[in-house]
């Protein structure tokens, strides 16, 4: 099994990251959306939504969204948030689930990078184009590589809900790669997760290929401009 396969299916993935900050990620949101200028009868779709927190407030803005994830147990949660406009599945990036279908696709939070094949990189491009309506625009969310490896923090220990999680970072064969290991209820765990070291000319490329057009490109979730060496994020505005 895949390590994301595996990992984003464990309660211990969302015990790990539940304190991420849904304020910051909703002003994201709202500065992306008076940026792209989205009419409210647009339909989105949030690509590798997770537990649905992009979905459930982008729906909430308005908007018709369907989220999709690869993790059953995640989608199975957001489900519980259903409405007529608002509608969640499991599937894979790399399929064309909805052919012609979305205004926007929103790839977010570093939901990329995951496989070792650059055919599976395509081949999300290729499906993100083509559920895409004519003009439609996918943004794609990623951490801005050549911070993270500078600032890459090799050992750290982190208490959630009673469990002590050991993350162990580093760089190898063109992976940020972290190590997560835990106790709990008296047996041992170990998951990882494997980002690659994509930069802008590597997004550029797989565009290229597809046919998508760049229109922007942004460091932070403020929406300024990106700067390699200090931005946070890399945020790329493609149009078909």
């Amino acid at each position: 099994m895949d390590w994301f396969a595996e990992w984003f299916n464990t309660p211990y993935y969302h015990i790990l990251y539940k304190n991420r900050d849904d304020q910051e990620a909703q002003e994201f949101i709202t500065n992306l959306l008076k940026y792209l200028a989205l009419r409210k009868e647009s339909k989105i779709l949030d690509l590798a939504c997770g537990k649905g927190r992009h979905s459930i407030f982008l729906n909430k803005l308005g908007y018709d969204v369907i989220g999709v994830d690869l993790a059953p147990e995640s989608i199975a949660y957001a489900k519980s948030f259903e409405n007529e406009h608002l509608k969640f599945f499991v599937a894979d990036m790399r399929r064309s689930n909805f052919p012609n279908h979305f205004n926007a696709i929103f790839n977010l939070f570093t939901s990329f990078g995951y496989f070792s094949d650059d055919e599976d990189n395509l081949k999300v491009f290729q499906s993100v184009f083509e559920q895409l309506l004519s003009k439609g625009i996918f943004v794609m969310d990623f951490m801005n590589v050549s911070l993270a490896m500078d600032t890459l923090v090799k050992q750290e220990d982190k208490e959630v809900d009673g469990i002590l999680f050991h993350l162990q970072r580093k760089i190898e064969d063109g992976f940020i790669i972290k190590d997560i290991t835990f106790q709990d209820k008296g047996k041992n765990f170990h998951f990882q997760e494997r980002v690659r070291t994509f930069k802008l000319n590597y997004f550029e490329s797989l565009a290229k290929k597809v046919g998508f057009t760049l229109k922007n490109v942004f460091g932070d979730y403020q929406l300024l401009p990106f700067e390699e060496k200090n931005s946070p994020r890399l945020i790329l505005i493609f149009k078909k």
